[in-house]
């Protein structure tokens, strides 16, 4: 007697979604490379689109892991390490090799000495345990240099006013500073999410209009929506 082909129980078709999810957190490494590939060619905006997508998976990967749960289908697979190894490769390492490459901290001994005080000092946020507060903000500044990168290469920042950014943003890695978590903060939700959507849309179209002239409401939009994120981070500091 014939039999139909095997079907999938849904125990393993989970299963097989949980370790897509996983590749998709590793696609990340990959992007990382491709990104600091573009930095190594001398193109500052190629490697920003690059780590723009790596902030979408970033973004996508743990809301489909939470919905699929899946720490507990896969648990002998640590998929939060996962998270951490591949976020410290496009949060950290490419973006200070971008800022030391493109001369963003000078050159010689101190901009080596300000690139490696972005590794040093992101090493303290990677390996927190306390990282976030029980309302999801992060606690110190959450090693966001990929943003940070971002800035100086849309404002054309002064040498001296990069290299006192990254000396001050490292240092509030070991404060009690509030950063906004703009995906799962819990106050005012709906703008802060919002005001975030508009922060990626409007990065991603000055990254695609520079060096070409861009209009001037994106610039003062990003802007904008910066402005509220910095200060929603700041009210937060100040209610502790």
């Amino acid at each position: 007697m014939k039999t139909g082909p095997a079907r999938l129980t849904p125990d393993a078709a989970f299963k097989g979604a949980a370790w897509a999810v996983h590749a998709l957190t590793a696609s990340g490494a990959v992007i990382g490379l491709l990104a600091l590939i573009a930095v190594i060619e001398g193109d500052a905006r190629k490697a920003l689109l690059w780590l723009g997508l790596a902030l979408i998976v970033d973004g996508i990967d743990g809301p489909v892991a939470r919905k699929l749960d899946v720490a507990n289908r896969l648990p002998r697979f640590d998929g939060a390490l996962l998270d951490l190894v591949v976020d410290y490769l496009t949060y950290v390492v490419v973006p200070a090799v971008m800022m030391w490459k493109f001369g963003w901290l000078g050159d010689g001994w101190l901009a080596a000495a300000a690139a490696g005080w972005v590794l040093f000092s992101s090493l303290y946020i990677f390996a927190n345990l306390d990282l976030k507060t029980h309302d999801n903000y992060f606690v110190g500044f959450p090693a966001i240099w990929n943003v940070v990168a971002l800035y100086m290469y849309v404002l054309d920042f002064d040498v001296w006013a990069n290299l006192v950014t990254v000396a001050v943003l490292g240092a509030f890695s070991f404060t009690k500073v509030k950063s906004v978590h703009p995906l799962r903060v819990r106050d005012l939700r709906t703008l802060t999410v919002g005001t975030a959507a508009a922060w990626c849309g409007t990065s991603f179209a000055l990254i695609w209009l520079l060096p070409a002239d861009r209009p001037d409401w994106i610039l003062v939009a990003w802007l904008a929506a910066s402005a509220y994120l910095v200060g929603l981070s700041f009210w937060r500091s100040l209610r502790d």
